[in-house]
């Protein structure tokens, strides 16, 4: 039997195919531009190619700075105007201010006025497109997931909140106990009906949660009948972990070598030295132009937080080695008379200054000490306290994990992961953080910089 499920793109795909059009549209709307108007600022030709290529490259790096590649925001057209305005600002400006390998600046000025309307134009009018069409209900994976009563309704929730475009239609349940409390818009399958209800309800994909343990004889034949005649069927952990970029612990068994396969990167001699020689070199540099705005925290901690400017807190590092990490103060001095305690968003501790320093990533700069010192790296899961890391480590399985490499300054979980302020949302940022050490790569530190300059833009510090 031929297998041909709905038209679904994968994530991986639409983020190739939003930067290909994105390229697409930009140069025919510059195209047309320059055959239909007075435009000669920005002309393709064989010996000017560097051009393009420089213009693609800005474009790229404000692309994923404004966050026109999360796939979120780009179902949006509001969030996408907005991005978009603020990604081709800031790539036409770069490109002008680089005549070194960029067109000299034109003498009629709305030239350059000419290019940018022509490059948002071109790019609006695809995310448009893409909206309306790729994005649109018509192209939702639909999926059938077979799983015990007891996931199903956190599943679906799951899945569909990390892709809005992945909808769990219905399930098999594998459990004993009867599904009641489920999702309504979820329809309860059976064995038996299994094909049908793919055929019925055209289900691209089957995502199996539970173990072999838990599933029947039945059942199991069903699946490699499908499977044998080319349908696709994934395991939970595979599909949540794609879509997500977490690892999700809470539904692995303890044998963590058999679901986190570490980086290579972990032991590569290689990257840990270009990574080490890029964290001095950043470390350096940060704490010298940080002189010159040393000034203005001097005061803003004087007027606003009254106090010591630094801050010092024993954290735990790579090994479970305890080391003292530096900070800019941003709490009330004596902030822990009552004992050590979760630091929550609107934390009434927090100075008016502190908030500041916080939102703006600025109070993290005393670490790149800590970085010269080998005790933190640029990139990492970030450090704890002791006393949390003995108290989450008796309640989230493989907490620990997260020692196996340096602490970081910034990470994929605070540029990703929600505010911090209870064993839960430490649990998400412990999936984020294992997914780091599991998929740790130059690409991926690329990524997460990128993402970083984003947070401190929209003002998204922790």
């Amino acid at each position: 039997m031929n297998w041909i499920p709905k038209i679904h793109f994968e994530i991986s795909e639409r983020k190739i195919l939003l930067r290909l059009f994105d390229v697409l549209f930009i140069f025919l709307t510059l195209g047309l531009v320059s055959k239909f108007f007075n435009f000669d600022y920005f002309n393709l030709s064989a010996t000017r190619w560097t051009w393009a290529l420089l213009l693609i490259l800005y474009y790229f790096v404000f692309a994923a700075i404004f966050e026109l590649y999360d796939l979120q925001k780009a179902a949006s057209f509001q969030s996408t105007l907005k991005n978009g305005v603020l990604a081709v600002s800031s790539t036409v400006l770069f490109f002008i201010l680089t005549p070194f390998f960029t067109p000299v600046l034109p003498e009629n000025r709305l030239q350059i006025v000419i290019f940018f309307l022509a490059i948002i134009g071109g790019l609006l009018i695809w995310r448009y497109a893409y909206i309306s069409l790729i994005s649109a209900p018509r192209f939702n994976k639909r999926i059938v997931l077979v799983g015990n009563s007891f996931d199903i309704n956190l599943i679906a929730e799951n899945l569909h909140k990390a892709d809005p475009n992945y909808r769990v239609i219905g399930f098999v349940n594998t459990d004993e106990i009867k599904a009641l409390n489920f999702d309504r818009r979820l329809k309860p399958i059976e064995v038996k009906d299994l094909v049908k209800a793919i055929k019925r309800y055209s289900v691209s994909e089957i995502v199996v949660s539970s173990t072999s343990k838990g599933v029947s004889v039945e059942l199991y034949n069903q699946l490699i009948k499908l499977l044998e005649e080319g349908f696709p069927i994934r395991e939970y952990t595979q599909v949540y972990e794609e879509i997500t970029h977490r690892v999700p612990v809470q539904h692995v068994e303890r044998d963590f070598y058999k679901y986190f396969p570490f980086s290579r990167s972990n032991k590569n001699r290689f990257y840990l030295f270009i990574s080490s020689f890029f964290n001095a070199i950043f470390a350096i540099l940060v704490l010298s132009l940080t002189i010159l705005l040393l000034p203005l925290i001097l005061v803003g901690n004087v007027l606003g937080n009254r106090g010591p400017l630094l801050y010092r807190q024993k954290r735990v590092g790579m090994n479970g080695k305890v080391f003292e990490i530096i900070k800019f103060r941003t709490m009330v001095v004596n902030a822990e008379d009552a004992g050590a305690q979760w630091a929550s968003k609107e934390d009434k501790r927090i100075t008016p200054f502190g908030k500041f320093l916080r939102n703006t990533r600025l109070d993290e700069i005393p670490q790149c000490i800590n970085i010269l010192k080998g005790e933190m790296s640029l990139i990492g899961p970030r450090p704890e306290r002791p006393i949390f890391v003995k108290k989450l480590s008796a309640e989230i399985p493989f907490y620990e994990i997260r020692h196996v490499v340096k602490p970081g300054l910034t990470g994929w979980a605070q540029v990703r992961g929600r505010y911090a302020e209870s064993v839960d949302d430490t649990l998400e940022k412990l999936q984020y953080d294992l997914y780091y050490i599991k998929h740790r790569s130059f690409f991926l530190d690329l990524n997460i910089l990128l993402k970083t300059i984003s947070t401190v833009i929209y003002y998204r510090g922790q």
